[in-house]
């Protein structure tokens, strides 16, 4: 008698690995890909070299403008004033030197690992293309934000001389670090596009300053074009009150007293409403709009002169008043009421800047797909 023996069952296949898109994103992923840069970072000698430079920077430069403050025109500034000139003198320092070093971060990020031949190692694997690109521009962001970390103790040390607001602190803080974070963003999307790490860093380092430097460059250049001679209304002493005065009345020590009215004459109207939002993406001016909201109530502080300068920046959206106002100390009826200020102008230039380092972040997303149809000519693959 046969015995049947049954056929073993076949072997089940194993299961295939989950799809990877290019906008799969997992918190893992990211984390694994901003770990190894921060490794990469932390090992290298440069990093622990270029904190101490930036730190012993930021303090002599910060301890030299303290002690011109203390002892250079004592008489005229009290200790807040010079607390608030301290620590506009750091901002700007700060900020400056942020700006000088953060392209480095992240303008070799991706065709520099590619040329390493390290790249392609990520890109094989599970790991998806935004996932890459957003670890990478988070551990520069981070790399960034700790230079930012080291200067905190010059920032109090404004803070303790008196007249800067506590709560400007964190605003300066957050707006740098957001500032810092979008010139990632662009650097990042420049090392994607250009083939070689030299054409990528002077391509990111070319877009920062058109931010902080031709923008009001071209301001500047722009508003001989915009002026021209029309009529409009003033309220101030007409010329026909100077016309009639003699020489008895220039000599008199006391001659007639002015009288202010409206009248309509020429005068010189630069329209800026189209070319102010050159002036609002400066990072400076961000910062110094952000830090201080509000607008001058004219008591002649420097706090007071910061808002000032500021709100100079958000009356050009509005262009020319209906009724200019040039009486001066001199009275008279039928002055014009003041018109309402316009608002702060950082929420369009940081939006505008955060939207430069979107587009950025995108590219490279797009940049590190594969398989990639067309590649630069000398374009290492693996």
């Amino acid at each position: 008698m046969t015995v049947q023996t049954p056929a073993p069952a076949a072997a089940t296949p194993p299961a295939a690995p989950p799809a990877v898109g290019t906008w799969t994103l997992t918190w893992h992923g990211v984390r694994t890909v901003a770990a190894l840069e921060l490794r990469q970072r932390v090992r290298s000698s440069r990093w622990k070299v270029a904190l101490l430079v930036w730190f012993a920077v930021v303090a002599a430069i910060t301890l030299l403008a303290g002690g011109v403050l203390l002892f250079v025109d004592e008489g005229s500034r009290d200790t807040q004033s010079r607390g608030v000139v301290l620590g506009a003198v750091v901002t700007v320092l700060v900020l400056g030197l942020g700006l000088l070093v953060t392209p480095t971060l992240t303008s070799t990020a991706v065709n520099g690992d590619r040329g390493a031949g390290t790249l392609a190692t990520l890109q094989v694997t599970l790991l998806s293309p935004v996932e890459i690109a957003l670890g990478k521009l988070l551990a520069a962001w981070a790399s960034a934000c700790a230079f930012l970390v080291v200067s905190l103790p010059f920032y109090v040390i404004a803070l303790l001389m008196g007249g800067v607001p506590v709560w400007t602190l964190p605003r300066v803080l957050v707006l740098t670090a957001l500032l810092l974070a979008a010139v990632c963003g662009i650097g990042l999307g420049w090392s994607a596009r250009a083939p070689r790490p030299a054409g990528s860093t002077v391509l990111t380092f070319v877009t920062v300053a058109a931010l902080t430097v031709f923008s009001p460059v071209f301001f500047g250049l722009t508003f001989p074009f915009l002026s021209s001679t029309q009529e409009v209304q003033v309220y101030g002493v007409p010329d026909e009150y100077w016309m009639s005065l003699d020489d008895e009345d220039l000599a008199s020590s006391t001659p007639p007293a002015p009288t202010c009215e409206v009248f309509t004459t020429q005068r010189t109207v630069a329209h800026t409403e189209g070319t102010w939002w050159l002036l609002a993406i400066n990072p400076f001016v961000i910062v110094a709009d952000g830090a201080l909201p509000g607008t001058s109530a004219g008591s002649g502080s420097v706090v007071d002169e910061v808002r000032s300068s500021t709100q100079g920046v958000r009356d050009l959206r509005l262009g020319e008043p209906d009724v200019r106002d040039e009486c001066g100390d001199w009275g008279g009826d039928g002055a014009p009421l003041p018109r309402d200020h316009a608002g702060p102008v950082w929420p369009y230039g940081l939006a505008a800047n955060l939207l430069l380092g979107g587009l950025g972040f995108v590219t490279a997303v797009r940049r590190l797909r594969i398989p990639q149809r067309t590649l630069p000519r000398g374009t290492r693959v693996a």
